[in-house]
């Protein structure tokens, strides 16, 4: 019998769902039958508390690393370090991937990620930071950067049931921009205070 998670996914509101394509051996359905409602997705994103994120350096090594975030408007944010390698990474190289914790109900995010300069976004994300983990961004020492996520595509399944289940789904790559080019906001840093997740 379909669970809620997986009834008529194309009758609620998000992108379409789609099969990922992957080797035949893994058997993946070929028809709507099981594939994840886009609603159940983002409610993963929403209510993870850790993420993996995985950039590559310049000589192409890929380097991982758990941060906090926070999904708005279909997309996904983070704050770290200017100076951490994840930061240094995408400032050569946009490319992204991210995972929730779960490797059995998964989601996996992929696309470009953005600094993010308009200083109403990064304000709105700082308070959700204080929501979500009694901290805010702008207490973090250090030259703090956030960077925005609008995956381009987006993969989920459950481990149980994976070949019925796999799904995709294909998104706008585009980050809302500022309505002009300016310089991250600076924010006055604490000293001492507790810190986020940015390695």
């Amino acid at each position: 019998m379909p669970t809620r998670e997986d009834s008529s996914p194309s009758k609620v509101g998000g992108p379409k769902p789609g099969r990922p394509k992957m080797p035949a051996s893994y058997r993946i359905k070929k028809n709507a039958s099981g594939l994840l409602r886009w609603s159940d997705a983002c409610r993963k994103i929403t209510g993870s508390h850790n993420y993996w994120v995985a950039t590559t350096r310049s000589d192409g090594r890929p380097h991982v690393m758990p941060v906090w975030g926070v999904w708005s408007n279909e997309t996904f944010y983070f704050g770290t370090d200017r100076n951490s390698r994840k930061a240094r990474n995408l400032s050569a190289n946009s490319a992204i991937v991210i995972h929730l914790e779960s490797g059995d109900d998964v989601v996996i995010l992929e696309g470009q990620a953005k600094e993010i300069l308009e200083r109403a976004v990064f304000q709105s994300i700082d308070d959700a930071y204080l929501s979500k983990y009694r901290m805010r961004l702008s207490t973090i020492p250090g030259d703090t950067v956030i960077f925005g996520l609008k995956p381009r595509t987006v993969f989920a399944w459950r481990e149980h049931d994976f070949n019925r289940s796999a799904t995709r789904w294909r998104l706008d790559p585009v980050v809302s921009p500022p309505s002009r080019p300016t310089t991250a906001p600076q924010i006055k840093k604490p000293v001492k205070g507790k810190r986020a997740r940015s390695r």
